[in-house]
């Protein structure tokens, strides 16, 4: 889906998911049918998900931490799918550089590193290495509460 001037200005606007559309569509001088409409259809085309986030780190007992993942083979989409569906990973990203996929998972208690190495990661195959990143401090990092 290609984004024209509105509908990003749109995005812009709902970067307060809280928003209504009545409110954008007066900022932007059209239609609130217009706003529910593209907010609508990029939804449907996966451009957009509106949710509420979290600060993990204002939880206790969760914490995010980094994942590089080599490789065996060059599947790196199919294999970024696969990780994508593992508990914990909010998120994966096909990269450049010594890794292969950089996945960013949420943890929290009763779920920590052990469990999702031991749990998850180990249920897929073609894994040649994985290196860990912990934040200890992040700045505009929110996750999905899981």
């Amino acid at each position: 889906m290609k984004l024209d001037e509105i509908s990003i200005s749109i995005l812009k606007r709902l970067r307060d998911g809280r928003k209504s559309f009545n409110k954008i569509a007066e900022e932007l001088s059209i239609a609130e049918n217009t706003v529910r409409a593209r907010v609508g259809k990029m939804e449907d085309e996966g451009v957009l998900e509106v949710s509420g986030l979290v600060d993990p780190t204002s939880i206790d007992g969760h914490d995010i931490v980094m994942v590089g993942v080599k490789l065996l083979s060059m599947n790196l989409v199919g294999k970024g799918e696969e990780f994508s569906l593992l508990r914990g990973v909010t998120s994966v990203s096909v990269v450049t550089g010594r890794f292969d996929l950089i996945l960013m998972v949420h943890l929290q208690e009763g779920f920590g590193l052990l469990e999702f190495y031991s749990e998850e990661v180990s249920s897929i195959q073609g894994v040649q290495s994985v290196e860990t990143f912990v934040v200890y401090k992040s700045f505009n990092l929110k996750v999905p509460y899981t």
